[in-house]
């Protein structure tokens, strides 16, 4: 599979304003999110792996588990420049895998399903989906690199997806819950209580 070219960029430079601390180093049953994050990344299916942040905690942790780490000095940007710096980061692949870091429900398994879902139909953008909604990972091939460079501001993806629509292919997970993010304490929380089946 490492020859189908394909790295990852793990987005984890913002700096969790709603959330009130560094959400990425917050316990999620029993492990931080950066942990799980960089966990469900399905390294043996990519060539490289990017952990773009700009703490240096979260920079450390990267590079001890084998991660490119790549700080991003300027988070106030927004997502298009850690999305740049990532791109830079990774060099010549045939396409870059886009994570958050704030999913903590998302399995490896899953992620890896969606490596070998785009892998079908590699001139496609491959985007991880519960039913319509449409969530992260999302897989861009190369062509479309261009696209995501000139993207400003905090404009992420997406936007490369609203102008692409034609190419765009979901990828199906059978619980919801992995698409979840969490911007705010409670809604952890909350993530917490349904993974434990709580509520």
């Amino acid at each position: 599979m490492k020859r189908a070219g394909i790295g990852c960029v793990l987005m984890a430079a913002g700096s969790s304003a709603r959330f009130g601390v560094n959400k990425l180093l917050t316990d999620f049953c029993g492990k931080t999110l950066i942990e799980r994050a960089m966990e469900a990344i399905p390294r043996d299916k990519l060539c490289r792996a990017a952990v773009v942040s700009q703490y240096d905690r979260v920079l450390s942790m990267a590079l001890e588990t084998g991660f490119l780490a790549v700080r991003n000095d300027r988070p106030e940007d927004g997502v298009s420049r850690t999305i740049r710096l990532g791109l830079n980061a990774l060099g010549n692949v045939d396409a870059a895998m886009f994570m958050v870091a704030d999913q903590p429900c998302l399995s490896r398994r899953s992620a890896e399903g969606l490596v070998n879902f785009y892998l079908k139909e590699p001139d496609r953008i491959a985007a991880m989906a519960y039913g319509s909604r449409r969530g992260n990972p999302v897989i861009f091939p190369k062509d479309m690199f261009m696209d995501l460079r000139n993207l400003t501001g905090d404009t992420g993806g997406s936007a490369v997806i609203c102008k692409k629509q034609d190419k765009l292919r979901l990828y199906q997970v059978e619980d919801e819950l992995e698409l979840f993010d969490a911007d705010r304490a409670a809604e952890l929380e909350m993530l917490k209580r349904k993974r434990e089946g709580t509520i």
